[in-house]
């Protein structure tokens, strides 16, 4: 209520401050630059608290009202880098992955010790679910976490888990097989599941601890866009150095780390929106698409041509975002579709969206019928009707 009372006292000096005793034009030249500065602090004054739709508020109100005074520019400056959620806007992403990730533990937790019958995993998809969903519900109600710490949190869980993946088979760690007369048990199905169980619980382990501090939501898409286009280099670099099998994985992988690592701590630098992230990688992500659509055309020989037409497209897309953006980073401040995907269809159009990698699982058939294998996927396009 008191914060509510200054935002109040705040707008109305300078609703008043027009109409003070000094003469009309001082008032006129004086007055409304003043009023634009003393929002201006105020904004900040929340911010700082962490009262970011405050502070929102504020800085497009002075925008709005004082449109040509220096205080609206750096307005419009704050206002593209700060955070956009509210308090507990992130429950709902929170929510949902924190479902899913149950789901997953419920069948990850089973295979990881090689349970053969298929009770456990029904009953694990029974109990993981709920689970999962009361415990993200509990978490988002206590702590008001914004979509910055949510993302943090589904981020470090889920990258997590692929790290897992990605390290078993590249230091190659197995367990010793059992062989009947027909078929091996004790593959290397158990030990996937366990690095995935392991990774998956140290990265939600370290995402909670970094979102004990405010996250903007730039910050978190950043991260999110740097571990996807630097698992994407990695790939791309991998081939063009001749790596192949373990070693092109580990080099996805260190890739990922490194734009992950480089982001998550240079996104802040950088100021930019959640949106004008969306666009640059939407941008270079056709320059990607680009660069395959020659590749088709071409149909070169030499697998390395084949990868470096779209590295070179994808990162001149990139760039082709980044200065398309620059000159007005508040004009991307868009609202979040929740589309769930890189591209999607919601309320009657299309929008761009940010792609999350996510735990799975794949159905493939086996020795003894249908088995379930973990793996990770990304959502592309998803369409709500």
């Amino acid at each position: 209520m008191n914060r509510l009372a200054l935002l109040a006292v705040a707008v109305l000096s300078a609703g008043i401050s027009f109409q003070s005793v000094a003469p009309a034009e001082v008032s006129a030249q004086v007055a409304p630059a003043d009023s634009a500065a003393v929002l201006l602090e105020a904004a900040r004054s929340f911010a700082d608290e962490g009262n970011h739709d405050v502070a929102r508020a504020l800085y497009r109100y002075v925008i709005e009202r004082f449109p040509g005074s220096a205080a609206a520019e750096e307005a419009r400056v704050a206002l593209a880098g700060a955070p956009r959620g509210s308090a507990g806007s992130g429950a709902t992403e929170l929510q949902v992955w924190s479902t899913m990730y149950g789901l997953f533990l419920g069948v990850a937790i089973p295979g990881a010790l090689g349970v053969d019958d298929s009770e456990p995993y029904g009953l694990g998809l029974l109990l993981g679910g709920p689970a999962g969903f009361i415990t993200g519900r509990t978490v988002a109600r206590r702590t008001d976490i914004s979509v910055g710490q949510a993302r943090a949190v589904t981020l470090g869980g889920t990258w997590g888990a692929w790290q897992g993946f990605g390290w078993r088979e590249v230091l190659d760690i197995e367990a010793d097989l059992h062989c009947d007369i027909d078929y091996c048990s004790g593959s290397d199905g158990e030990e996937t599941f366990a690095a995935m169980v392991i990774g998956s619980a140290v990265g939600v382990t370290t995402g909670a601890l970094l979102a004990r501090r405010p996250i903007s939501d730039g910050t978190a898409a950043g991260a999110n866009f740097g571990a996807l286009w630097g698992s994407w280099a990695g790939v791309a670099v991998g081939v063009l150095a001749d790596l192949e099998d373990d070693a092109l994985l580990g080099a996805a992988l260190i890739g990922g780390n490194a734009g992950l690592a480089s982001l998550a701590f240079g996104a802040d630098e950088l100021g930019w929106s959640r949106s004008r992230w969306r666009v640059v990688s939407i941008a270079g992500v056709l320059g990607g698409l680009g660069g395959l659509g020659i590749d088709l055309l071409v149909q070169p020989n030499d697998e390395k041509v084949a990868v470096a037409i779209p590295l070179a497209t994808s990162l001149v897309g990139i760039g082709l975002g980044i200065r398309t953006t620059r000159n007005d980073p508040g004009a991307y401040e868009i609202a979040d579709p929740g589309v769930g995907g890189l591209f999607g269809y919601r309320d009657g159009g299309f929008h761009i969206g940010e792609p999350v990698l996510a735990p799975t699982l794949l159905p493939l058939d086996g020795p003894r019928g249908t088995e379930w294998k973990p793996a990770l996927g990304v959502t592309l396009f998803r369409a709500v009707f």
